[in-house]
Parts: C-alpha cells; sequence; structure tokens
C-alpha cells in the first residue's frame, strides 16, 4: 500500500466540499474520476474511506485518520509551494488594499500582520475608500485589492468570496424596536438611518430592504467610524445595520442592542476584489487564504461560502 499527495487532497476537499459531485469540480475531475480514485484508494487500504449515502459525506475511521494526515502534511506542502514559488520569480509584489467600513480592521490588520510573516518581500499598504471610487482605481492600477460586500460586473475585475454573514439593525437598548423579535422594513420609516458614507446604491440596508418595500427613513445621516455610529445609536440618535460580527462585541458588553431583520434573515457577503490577471499569482493566492483563515479565527458569526 502507497499513499500519495493527491489521495490526501481528495479527502481533504471531500470534507470541505460535502459531496462528491463538488469535490470533482472542485478538483477538476469528473464525478466518475473521483469515485474511481476513492474506490482504489479504499481497495489498497482495505477498507472503506467514506459513507457514501450520508449528506453530507460522512467518514469512517480510516477516513479519519487519513484526514488527520492530511491536516498535517499539506499545510507543510503548500508551504514548501509557496517557498517554491518565490524562488520561481513570484516573490515580490505589492497589495495596496482599499476598504469602505472600519470593522474590517478587526480581521485584515491581524490578517496582514499573518501575512507579512511568511511573505516579507511583498509590499503592503492599506487605505480608506471614502474619499476616491476604489474599484475604478483598482482597474487603472492604483490599487490591488479592494474589500466589498458590492459585487459588480466590471471587465478585467473578479470577486472573491471571503465569507458571509447575517446583517443587524442595532439600535438603544431601550429602542421600542428592541422589543421586536425581527424588524420589517416599515419599522424604519420613522427612524433616523446612520450608514457609511458610500454611494446610496452600494449599501444594502436601502438596495436589499428598504427600496424594494418602497420605504424610506425619517432621516439619514452618515459617519466613516464604526465606534462613532455606535455610540450615536447607544445616545438615541439614529438606527444603523451592521454585519453581526461587527456588532459582536458590543452586543456581549450591553452597549446596544440588535435584531434581524424579517420575515428572512438578511445574509451578505464580503468578497474581495482584484484585478483578473493577478488573482492567480502566489503572494495573491496565499493572502487571500490567510485572510479567510484570519478571519474565521477572529470574528463571531460568519460563514464560509458555499461552493459552487
Amino acid at each position: 500500500m502507497y499513499l500519495e499527495l493527491k489521495h490526501l487532497r481528495t479527502l481533504s476537499t471531500l470534507r470541505r466540499c460535502g459531496s462528491l459531485v463538488a469535490a470533482a469540480e472542485r478538483l477538476h475531475l469528473t464525478q466518475s474520476a473521483l469515485s474511481h480514485q476513492l474506490k482504489a484508494l479504499e481497495d489498497q487500504i482495505g477498507a472503506s474511506l467514506v459513507i457514501r449515502k450520508s449528506r453530507p459525506l460522512t467518514f469512517t475511521p480510516a477516513g479519519k485518520r487519513l484526514l488527520a494526515l492530511a491536516d498535517l502534511v499539506l499545510p507543510q506542502v503548500q508551504a514548501a509551494e509557496r517557498d517554491l514559488a518565490r524562488f520561481g520569480g513570484g516573490k515580490a509584489g505589492r497589495i495596496f488594499i482599499v476598504i469602505e467600513c472600519h470593522s474590517c480592521f478587526d480581521w485584515l490588520l491581524p490578517a496582514m500582520d499573518v501575512y507579512r510573516e511568511a511573505w516579507p518581500e511583498v509590499e503592503m499598504d492599506l487605505t480608506l475608500g471614502f474619499s476616491f471610487e476604489p474599484l475604478p482605481a483598482l482597474r487603472r492600477g492604483d490599487v490591488d485589492l479592494v474589500i466589498s460586500s458590492d459585487p459588480r460586473p466590471l471587465a478585467g475585475i473578479v470577486f472573491q468570496p471571503l465569507f458571509s454573514f447575517e446583517v443587524l439593525l442595532a439600535m438603544a437598548k431601550d429602542h421600542p424596536l428592541a422589543s421586536k423579535e425581527g424588524i420589517e422594513p416599515g419599522d424604519l420609516a420613522d427612524q433616523v438611518l446612520i450608514t457609511y458614507p458610500v454611494e446610496r446604491q452600494r449599501l444594502d440596508v436601502f438596495t436589499r430592504i428598504l427600496d424594494p418595500a418602497g420605504v424610506q427613513p425619517a432621516g439619514h445621516r452618515t459617519c466613516e467610524l464604526t465606534a462613532m455610529m455606535l455610540q450615536l445609536v447607544a445616545s438615541r440618535r439614529g438606527v444603523c445595520v451592521l454585519p453581526n460580527w461587527a456588532l459582536a462585541e458590543a452586543l456581549a458588553r450591553g452597549y446596544v442592542a440588535a435584531r434581524p431583520f424579517a420575515p428572512e434573515p438578511v445574509i451578505a457577503t464580503l468578497y474581495a476584489a482584484v484585478r483578473e490577471e493577478e488573482r492567480a499569482l502566489a503572494y495573491m493566492e496565499e493572502f487571500m487564504a490567510t485572510a479567510r483563515a484570519v478571519s474565521f479565527r477572529h470574528l463571531k458569526g460568519i460563514r464560509p461560502v458555499p461552493e459552487r
């Protein structure tokens, strides 16, 4: 019996995707080829690795043992591949990042710290995108990566998902809306809405909640700082819509209250937009992987984006 890296990668991908169909697509194989590879490995071992009729796939003790090996070996192989990519000429570059939400600092700065340790040759910079149009700047080459929850079809730009989350309405602890289990669009008709200073058509609270219902808030003001927005909310100067992860600390402290939207929760996805010709660069792919890993360590309430 012998094991190959492809076997460990296959099992790891099966665990991540949850089905043979999704894993085959991820591995760029046909479902038949993937099934054959898995069956051949099981024949070598003399034991089943997965319970095929389970949804999502469930691993047998033998499968779990190989997954444990994959968790040990694959990160080391990836590190070696990363170093070899550097030796091959892809070690240097620039990632100039633009964000439009101060709350992103909670996970982005730790991600940058981790990344710098592994890729010291890559020049990094960070700025806020309130005073200029980030996506046109990305197309021009002025910046290299834009963190956004507003993917738009732009030639030469790809939006890579980082994680999904639920958006909540934040309000003062004693606000009348705090007594409701779910917030309806009409509840905001007599409220002052506080948002970041970006275009209305790029704010989920308008495009996904208020505009489809034909509702306008009684007032609208903007604020660049998340902490200031929450201070205004706590002082009953208005309400705001923020990601659940951006509200986690304030809710834990009892500083404000928050409620989901009804009748269905509003789920959004945070993306990293990059130029299409740079998405496969080794240092860019590694930054994406680092950003996802660090965000899931630091943020509460986020969820992975389902594989397509």
